[in-house]
């Protein structure tokens, strides 16, 4: 009995300290609050009102037909092209370079994994003069293609090569991690069951990474629709041509067309949105699914 009353007035005192540990003054929350939705305010809320303001300032008619002009559409379809274009390879090689980094145990795996992060590391105007010294008319590869009539750079071709390098690691690194964590094991099982290749990568490795998946197919989609840099040194600006929608939109505010700009801002601004969207709904779904599995 007297070690039951002693005890408790020491876990009074340790749970008293760990709250004084965890819980900051009341002054210090508020302020970190404020802090917060100052930084939310001023560099998403307030952009955002800008753009939409600016877009819609003359009312729909004129937000509509700068939409539709035909620059516009140009730069539109060929901003979808490339998404179209991008994220299924990306989707593709990230998956096989998550599967051969956490399944297999291979030689030069770091140096695999330090490829895939390199576009994280190289400023993207860089790697647009990177890939014009190798497909340039001047470049490595120049002549060849010349001699082939094989055009690259100041052509779809060239957008869609830098705009893959730059989007690359997103869904490898989401799906690196994961694979890691989950281990090989239900692999092995399943192969050692009769199944082949195919039905164990379909049956049990896609079904335990789709959430992952999912989340790095969107951030590949979200930048690829906004890459900006290295578009703009090998596409040539071509109006109608090789202009993404970023690219037109820089194009019109050059030219003090600054409503059919922010028009067509806020329709990249909207494509941008419906991406947060799907990535929250798909952060819920994975959320509650461990809720349930924990359960």
């Amino acid at each position: 009995m007297s070690t039951s009353l002693t005890a408790t007035p020491l876990q009074d005192i340790s749970s008293t300290r760990w709250r004084r540990a965890t819980e900051e003054p009341a002054w210090i929350r508020l302020t970190l609050i404020t802090l917060a939705l100052t930084f939310v305010t001023l560099f998403l809320v307030l952009p955002l009102t800008v753009v939409l303001y600016g877009a819609l300032e003359r009312g729909i008619g004129v937000w509509w037909a700068a939409v539709q002009d035909p620059d516009a559409l140009s730069a539109i379809r060929l901003t979808l092209l490339i998404v179209a274009i991008v994220v299924p390879l990306n989707t593709v090689f990230g998956i096989a370079a998550a599967w051969a980094i956490a399944k297999f145990e291979i030689r030069g795996k770091p140096v695999l994994i330090s490829l895939i992060d390199m576009p994280f590391a190289i400023s993207s105007v860089v790697v647009g003069l990177i890939f014009v010294i190798l497909f340039g008319s001047q470049g490595w590869l120049g002549p060849w293609l010349a001699a082939h009539d094989l055009r690259i750079i100041f052509a779809v071709p060239g957008i869609v090569i830098v705009i893959a390098f730059g989007t690359l690691p997103f869904i490898a690194r989401e799906l690196i991690p994961l694979m890691q964590q989950q281990g090989k094991e239900e692999e092995e099982a399943s192969l050692t069951l009769g199944a082949n290749g195919w039905k164990t990568f379909w049956y049990v490795t896609l079904p335990n990474i789709k959430w992952g998946l999912i989340y790095g197919v969107i951030l590949c989609n979200a930048r690829a629709m906004g890459e900006f840099g290295a578009v703009a040194v090998v596409s040539g600006r071509i109006r109608g041509e090789t202009n993404t929608m970023p690219l037109h939109i820089e194009v019109l505010y050059n030219e003090y067309m600054f409503t059919a700009a922010f028009a067509v801002s806020s329709l990249l601004t909207g494509l941008a949105l419906v991406t947060i969207i799907i990535k929250s709904m798909v952060e819920w779904q994975e959320e509650r699914r461990q809720r349930i599995a924990a359960t």
